[in-house]
C-alpha cells in the first residue's frame, strides 16, 4: 500500500477526516467562485473562512475566543462524556460524532475539524462513544449519539433558537442518521452534514470486499477498493462469533491485516471454526453475486447488527432533518451511488446532494474549480443552519 492509500486508510470510518480535504480545497475557491454556476453562495466570505480554518489551524482566521472543555453529562440516567468546543457566542449547535479510530474525540483530525466549526460560532460537542477506541462500528453507537444530542440540544447556550445538528462522515453517518430517527430528539435534530455515507449496508459489503459496485440498479461498475473498510467490518462483528477462540482469531487477522493489507493470516485462519470460517469466506470473496448468500450464512448475531446499521432496511421518511450529503466519484471505501439512494430515501425537499469528481473519500486528485465550488455550497448550506444571520 503507497503512502496515499495508507493515509486514506487509516481515516475510514472516521469522522475525523477533513483537514487534507478542504487544504486544497481553499486553494481553489476563489476561482471556483469566478467559473462555477453550483450555487450562489449566501455566506461567501464566513464559508471560505471555515476551509481556511481547518487547512491552517495554527493561523485562525477568525476573530474571537474559542475554547476545548472536557463535559460529562446524563441523559435518562445513563452517563457519557465528551469535549465541547465553544465559541464567543454560539449561532448553532453540532454533535460532530468521531468514528473508528483508536483516539476518539483526541484524534487530531477532529480536535482541527471541530476548533474550525467552533471558530464560524458553532458550538461543538464531540462525544467520547465506547466502540470508537476499538475500531468498531455499532448498534450500540446510536443511543450514544441520540444521548450526546440530547444533551447539546438541552442548553440554550449551545443551542440558540433549539438550532442544533450532526455531522457524521464515512461509516459514522449511519448510526448519525438513525439516531435522528429516535422519537425524543427527532423533532429537534435540524440537518445532518454526511460526508461519504452510505445506505445500504449489503452493497457496501459487496463493493469493499468484491470492488464492485450498481448505480440505480443498473448493471456492475468495478473500482478498486481500499480494503481497510472490510477489516473494521471483521473487527466490529468478531465478538459476535459464538466461538472464543474466533473471535480472539478473527481479532488477530483483521488488526494484521490494517495494519499491513499484503500481510499473511494463512496460519491465524486454520484456526478459525465454522461461523469464523463463514465470516472470512465474506472478506475474502470477490464475486458480488455470490455476497447475497455469503451474508445469509453469518452468525444471526453479525447479521442482527447488520440489519440494525442498515439505512435501507428502516423507514426513513419519519426524517425530519435536512440532510447536507456530500461524495466523491472516486471514493474507493463507499461508492457514490450509496449517497444518491440515501437521497431518494428521504423526504424531498430535506436533501441537498453534492457529488464531486476529484475526490476520492476524503483525498482530493485534481479537483476542477466546478467541483471547488460544490464543496464550498456544501459549506455554505451548513452556515444555513445558524441562528441570527
Amino acid at each position: 500500500m503507497d503512502d496515499s492509500a495508507e493515509a486514506l486508510a487509516r481515516l475510514v470510518a472516521c469522522c475525523s477526516c477533513y483537514r487534507s480535504w478542504f487544504h486544497q480545497l481553499a486553494l481553489l475557491l476563489p476561482l471556483g467562485l469566478c467559473l462555477s454556476n453550483c450555487c450562489l453562495p449566501r455566506h461567501p466570505a464566513q464559508a471560505t473562512q471555515l476551509l481556511a480554518n481547518v487547512a491552517n489551524p495554527e493561523r485562525p482566521q477568525a476573530v474571537g475566543a474559542t475554547r476545548r472543555v472536557p463535559v460529562s453529562y446524563r441523559t435518562q440516567g445513563r452517563a457519557h462524556r465528551g469535549d465541547l468546543y465553544l465559541p464567543s457566542q454560539s449561532r448553532g449547535g453540532i454533535l460532530l460524532v468521531p468514528g473508528a479510530a483508536k483516539e476518539g474525540k483526541n484524534d487530531p483530525r477532529v480536535v482541527t475539524f471541530a476548533m474550525a466549526l467552533a471558530r464560524a460560532n458553532f458550538a461543538v460537542l464531540v462525544p467520547d462513544l465506547v466502540n470508537v477506541h476499538e475500531l468498531k462500528v455499532g448498534a450500540r453507537d446510536i443511543r450514544e449519539i441520540a444521548d450526546g444530542f440530547s444533551y447539546l440540544v438541552s442548553r440554550s447556550d449551545l443551542a440558540p433558537q433549539g438550532c442544533a445538528g450532526t455531522a457524521a462522515a464515512s461509516y459514522a453517518l449511519g448510526p448519525t442518521v438513525l439516531a435522528a430517527l429516535e422519537p425524543d430528539i427527532r423533532n429537534q435534530v435540524h440537518f445532518i452534514l454526511g460526508i461519504g455515507g452510505y445506505y445500504d449496508l449489503k452493497q457496501v459489503i459487496t463493493f469493499c470486499t468484491t470492488g464492485y459496485f450498481r448505480e440505480d440498479g443498473r448493471g456492475w461498475h468495478y473500482l478498486a477498493p481500499n480494503e481497510y473498510g472490510k477489516w473494521v467490518f471483521a473487527l466490529s462483528n468478531a465478538e459476535r462469533l459464538s466461538n472464543p477462540s474466533d473471535r480472539k482469531t478473527m481479532r488477530a487477522i483483521a488488526k494484521r491485516k490494517m495494519e499491513n493489507a499484503d500481510a499473511s493470516v494463512e496460519l491465524l485462519v486454520r484456526r478459525l471454526h465454522v461461523e469464523g470460517h463463514d465470516l472470512f469466506e465474506l472478506l475474502t470473496n470477490k464475486d458480488p453475486q455470490r455476497v447475497p448468500k455469503l451474508i445469509a450464512e453469518l452468525p444471526p448475531a453479525v447479521r442482527a447488527d447488520i440489519t440494525a446499521l442498515d439505512l435501507s432496511q428502516h423507514d426513513l421518511s419519519a426524517l425530519r432533518a435536512r440532510l447536507i450529503l456530500v461524495h466523491g466519484f472516486d471514493d474507493a471505501l463507499i461508492p457514490y451511488p450509496q449517497s444518491k439512494a440515501l437521497a431518494r430515501a428521504v423526504p424531498r425537499g430535506q436533501v441537498r446532494l453534492y457529488l464531486i469528481h476529484g475526490l476520492a473519500h476524503v483525498d482530493i486528485h485534481g479537483l476542477a474549480p466546478a467541483d471547488a465550488q460544490k464543496i464550498l455550497c456544501a459549506i455554505d448550506a451548513l452556515l444555513g443552519e445558524q441562528a441570527l444571520r
